[in-house]
Formats: C-alpha cells, structure tokens, sequence
C-alpha cells in the first residue's frame, strides 16, 4: 500500500479544504444553533461534485475511488461534522445501496439526480424498536395487484426532511429473519410516505434528522432494490463502505479539534508563558496526533482496500470503531486544553465534542463493531 497521496488526490483535498474554511466554516455555529438544514451551502457542496463522488462518470458521477472519497469528508468533518454526515449519508447510504444492488434501469431513473444533488438521498433502516436487531423491524411491505404496499415507521433518518429519495427497508417474509427483508426505492411525494417527528439533537445539528412514516404507501414492482429477501444482505455491504465515512468523519472532527488546541495553546498565557509550553498541555496535544494519526491510517487502509476490491468489512470496523472513539477522546481534551472557554459557544471545540458522539453510535453502535470484528476474526 502506497500511502503517498497521488497529485490528482492532493488538488482535491486542497479544493475542498479551501471550500470548507471559505463556504462552511463561517456559517457552522449558525446552523448548529438554529438546527436548520444548510441547503445553500449542500446546493454548493453539490456543484463542486462532493455528492456524486463514487459515482460512474456515466451516471453524472466522480467517478472517484474510496480513498478520495474519505479525504474529502475529512476536510468538510474538519470544520464542520454536521455537513460532513449530510455527505457521508447521501453518498455512502441512499447512493451507495443503489450502486451496489439496483439495476441498470434503476441507476440511470435515480443516480443522476443524486449525484448531482438535484435530490438528497435518505436511507431508512432503524425503527423505534429496532436498531441493532434489524431483524425486530416491523415495516412490512406486502405484494398487492402489481404493486408493493408498505407499511411502518422508521426513526433516525438521516436527510429524510429534505430528501427527495429514499432507500426503505422492510419485512417481505417474517419467517426468514434477516434473510425475509427487502429494499424498496420510494420518491417523495409518493402517495403514503410522509415524514414525522423531527429531531431535536445534540450535535450534528445541521444535519436534519426524523421519522419516516409509511401507510399504505404504495410503489411499482420495479421499485424493489436488489433481489427480493435480499435487502439485509446488500445493506450490510452498504453499511461496509458506510463506515469508512463515518470513520472519515471522525477523522475531520479530530483533526479540526486538534487545530484548534494548537493555536489555542500557542495564544493563550498563563503564569507568564504560552500554556504549550506546559508539559501537561503537550502530552495532551501529542496523545491527540497519535490518534488522529492512527484512525486515519486505518480508515486509508479499509478504502484502499475496498478500492483494490479486496475484502473490508473487518477493516472498516476497525476504523470506524477507532477514529470514532478517537474523535471522542480528541474533542474531550481540546476543551480540556481550552479550560472554562472550551466550554462554551465561542469556541468550535464545544461544537466539536458534542458532533464527535455521533460517529460512535451511526452506523453500527462501538459494539456492534466489536462484535463484527471478533466475528470476522473467529470466521463465525
């Protein structure tokens, strides 16, 4: 593996950090405060490609690898966490399902909107009972007159307030389990879906969040994404690639905390001299860079993987578990570093550390990624 960037993924890394600091970073606390959606700044995001980036060329794509992909969440999470899980669910979730499983002539009705961010993409697996144990899922979508007919509640849906495509999973045969669901595409304004209760959360806050609520909502056969039954399995290899983002998420926030800790302790004096000179502020910022360091080696290794079309689960794992808890960790002490100022407003760090828990708990909770990577390593 050639850690070196190549000098097409340089350019993009410094087009999009130079976008982050000029259109995101000014407008974050806004957004993180009001919990409105950023819709100008996604409108923006979209023109500069960020939404279609590991889409085919043919489908009005990046075409781009997974490598490229992670770094450019990177340099959004950096300034801001909320936009950077906007991208990170539309590309890698709703998207993503779609490339892995749909057809020909699905791809070519919804991937171009997506990629060109004429539309945001939602992806609904959750429910109010049922998040790890997908399984427990009560959403049913049953076969009636050349049609599915679908009926539930998903909760926590990422982007479903704006969306204008979701990928919704439900129960086709009980009696199978994991292996008795199915994925069905749904547009907005489709008779039967609306959307409900949206949340009110802690960070991630320009990211919107709610409920989708589906009665009687009917879609053609051809909507069925991927073989019937086989919804869980594909949603598994999307959550695969998934996590890289999340961990690339996490990544950027810590990295963005970092930043900040840095400068801080250059600016701030106390008995007479910069706190960085203090032994206990450098330990500190050294532990943050071995970690920050660490999770994005990790996080590199899983997408050169999946690029390379070699197996990633237990990769993605890894990173998603260990650049989540770093960024945990990392913003934790950047307000430790700031003292009493990191704990309020003015200061990114406390925006940082509130964003920073997400990453821990989407996509597969720190335990469940424990449980997949003892399962990968026993073969069970």
């Amino acid at each position: 593996m050639d850690f070196t960037p190549s000098p097409e993924q340089e350019m993009i890394r410094k087009q999009v950090r130079e976008f982050a600091e000029r259109e995101i970073k000014p407008v974050a606390p806004k957004f993180d405060a009001s919990g409105e959606f950023p819709k100008e700044t996604v409108a923006k995001m979209a023109g500069l490609g960020l939404l279609g980036m590991l889409v085919p060329a043919e489908f009005e794509g990046g075409g781009l690898n997974a490598v490229t992909y992670a770094i450019a969440i990177e340099e959004i999470a950096r300034v801001d966490g909320g936009h950077g899980l906007i991208m990170a669910a539309h590309n890698s979730l709703c998207t993503g399902n779609i490339l892995i499983a749909g057809t020909k002539d699905q791809k070519r009705r919804y991937i171009p909107d997506l990629a060109a961010g004429r539309k945001v993409g939602a992806w609904a697996l959750t429910e109010p009972a049922s998040g790890s144990d997908a399984a427990s899922m009560t959403t049913v979508a049953r076969s009636d007159d050349g049609e599915w007919v679908i009926d539930g509640t998903k909760n926590l849906c990422t982007n479903a307030p704006v969306a204008g495509t979701f990928v919704i999973m439900a129960i086709t045969d009980r009696s199978k389990g994991n292996h008795g669901i199915s994925a069905f595409i749904v547009e907005r304004g489709n008779p039967g879906l609306r959307i409900g209760k949206i949340e009110d959360k802690l960070g991630m806050r320009a990211s919107a969040t709610s409920q989708v609520m589906l009665e009687d909502c009917r879609v053609p056969k051809a909507n069925l994404l991927g073989d019937l039954n086989y919804g869980f399995t594909n949603a598994l290899k999307t959550l695969d690639g998934g996590r890289i983002s999340i961990a690339a998420l996490g990544v950027g926030i810590a990295q963005g905390a970092y930043e900040e800790s840095i400068a801080y302790a250059k600016e701030r004096k106390q008995f007479g001299k910069p706190i960085g000179d203090f032994q206990a502020i450098q330990f500190m910022l050294a532990d943050m860079a071995l970690r920050i360091d660490a999770a994005r080696m990790l996080t590199y290794r899983a997408a050169w993987l999946k690029d390379q079309g070699q197996p990633y689960k237990k990769e993605a794992s890894m990173a998603k578990l260990c650049a989540s808890e770093a960024a945990m960790w990392v913003t934790t002490k950047a307000i430790q570093v700031h003292g009493g100022y990191g704990y309020i407003k003015d200061y990114p760090v406390e925006r940082m550390f509130r964003d920073a828990k997400l990453c821990e708990l989407g996509e597969g909770t720190s335990e469940i990624q424990r449980l997949v990577i003892a399962r990968e390593l026993l073969g069970s």
